[in-house]
């Protein structure tokens, strides 16, 4: 099974095996690829994109130990206390800001005593950073489209203060990857966001939000730059 060494990484010193898990914004599901290799008995791998949701079946296709959840993280489906371990990998620098205390409120009411949490994100980068810049022209076209930031980068201490009003225990914190490598492919993605919220702009507004992502990401081509971190909590009995 391909797991990204980031997430092995986020999970190499925690108790998975033979316990209930549960990857909040599955994405692509590589959280819960770690999780199942480290033998997890149960994974519920929950996101709120169709998208996503297909690409976890095609990823998983006989996967027994798998239930694929399509719901908002605000909302679960699932009993109090009924979850064992928990990731959120890469999942709040994506969250619009009003969603962060909820979720966190959510994932926590459905933690089991003695659980525990892993929280990988990335750090906020410097303003002269290539990609800060593009980032920041996505979220222009995002609060313009759609009066929201498409892109929030949280500080470790951030997340881990947010999840400690819960109950949560700080355990420890790590880096995962260092520098990141933003590839071609990250940038292309990136201003393809662009575009698609230009589209819904006027165009003396809009394309000028796209000319200026273009440039960005023809200009940096790539960069190894910033810092993924792993923040680990347990939940006390």
């Amino acid at each position: 099974m391909n797991v990204p060494d980031s997430v092995s990484a986020a999970l190499a010193d925690r108790d998975v095996a033979g316990r209930v898990c549960l990857e909040a914004g599955a994405g692509v599901g590589n959280a819960t690829a770690g999780l199942l290799s480290a033998g997890a008995e149960h994974v519920y791998a929950v996101t709120d994109r169709a998208d996503h949701a297909d690409g976890v079946r095609e990823r998983f296709p006989d996967e027994d130990r798998l239930e694929l959840i399509e719901a908002d993280l605000r909302e679960l489906a699932l009993p109090d206390d009924s979850v064992d371990v928990i990731t959120a990998h890469a999942l709040f620098n994506v969250l619009p800001n009003d969603a962060a205390a909820p979720i966190a409120a959510e994932l926590s009411r459905v933690a089991a005593p003695g659980a525990t949490l892993v929280v990988d994100d990335y750090d906020p980068m410097p303003p002269d950073s290539p990609v800060r810049q593009l980032f920041a022209v996505e979220n222009a076209a995002a609060e313009l489209a759609n009066a929201r930031a498409a892109l929030t980068f949280y500080p470790d201490d951030g997340l881990r203060r947010l999840f400690g009003g819960h109950g949560w225990e700080h355990d420890r914190t790590t880096s995962i990857l260092e520098p990141v490598p933003w590839s071609e492919g990250h940038l292309t993605a990136h201003t393809a966001e662009v575009r698609g919220y230009a589209g819904s702009l006027p165009d003396p507004i809009g394309k000028p939000l796209v000319n200026e992502a273009e440039r960005l990401a023809k200009a940096t081509k790539r960069s190894d730059e910033g810092r993924m971190y792993s923040v680990a909590m347990t939940l006390p009995e």
